[in-house]
């Protein structure tokens, strides 16, 4: 299953829900998201992380792979009255300066990068006592819910995908984390409701791996609208709220 989020990319900025406030409340208690921070945002997307930071006086690097994702995320920063650097480049081979930054931070994107080089490459561009934060927040699937529906649609149409059923947590990454040498290892997870219109759920799986960013334009476009037709049947609420997971794991580089 070839993915590619700037494929999606309008949708990717307009839908998918970022990061809540609780979520850089807890990371306050961590050390992160301080005045003045110098803060490399991996695989940075649309830059919902980054702009989260930047708004709370860091000075954050936006990294990612894709052009498209980085002017979404350039046209949202200017809404929101914030200046991100970016720069297009992969987590794993960052290009940034040795023990350059504060803080390095991934988004909803540690599972598809080769993670024990990024955890390695975290660490390098960390200065001593230097916070790696990975994130994710994840719509979570319940007997009978929206996801657990649209899980099994998106299936249908792409049996190549596979990452349905997930829980929100993810304890092998703690390894990726402590093999690299990074100690103080913590994690803290909670959950939340989004609410989405249908309008909004339909363009927030537009803007998923197994829709979006791999589907073709026409399989997208049947898709999509059966979805829009299986949710005024279903979920006629709108909106509907849809459970979330945030969870995060913070370390400490030595």
């Amino acid at each position: 299953m070839g993915i590619d989020f700037g494929k999606t990319a309008k949708d990717y900025g307009r839908h998918r829900a970022g990061f809540p406030e609780a979520f850089f409340a807890r990371l306050a208690t961590c050390g992160i998201g301080g005045q003045g921070q110098r803060v490399l945002d991996l695989g940075t997307g649309t830059g919902t992380l980054a702009r989260g930071l930047a708004l709370r006086g860091c000075r954050v690097t936006g990294l990612d792979k894709s052009d498209a994702l980085l002017s979404e995320a350039e046209r949202l920063d200017a809404e929101a009255g914030v200046d991100v650097e970016y720069v297009l480049a992969s987590a794993e081979d960052t290009g940034q300066p040795s023990a350059a930054f504060d803080v390095v931070t991934a988004g909803q994107c540690w599972h598809w990068f080769d993670r024990p080089r990024v955890a390695l490459e975290a660490r390098r561009v960390l200065g001593p006592r230097g916070r790696l934060a990975i994130a994710h927040f994840d719509w979570l699937p319940l007997p009978g819910n929206i996801v657990e529906f649209t899980e099994g649609l998106i299936g249908a149409y792409n049996p190549a995908w596979n990452m349905s059923g997930g829980s929100g947590l993810y304890p092998e990454w703690l390894k990726d984390v402590a093999v690299a040498g990074f100690i103080e290892i913590e994690t803290f997870s909670f959950d939340v409701h989004v609410r989405y219109s249908h309008e909004g759920w339909r363009g927030r799986i537009r803007a998923s791996a197994g829709v979006g960013a791999s589907l073709a334009p026409d399989a997208m476009e049947f898709f999509d609208a059966e979805l829009g037709s299986q949710m005024s049947q279903r979920f006629s609420e709108d909106p509907v709220a849809v459970p979330h997971r945030v969870w995060t794991l913070v370390c400490c580089a030595p």
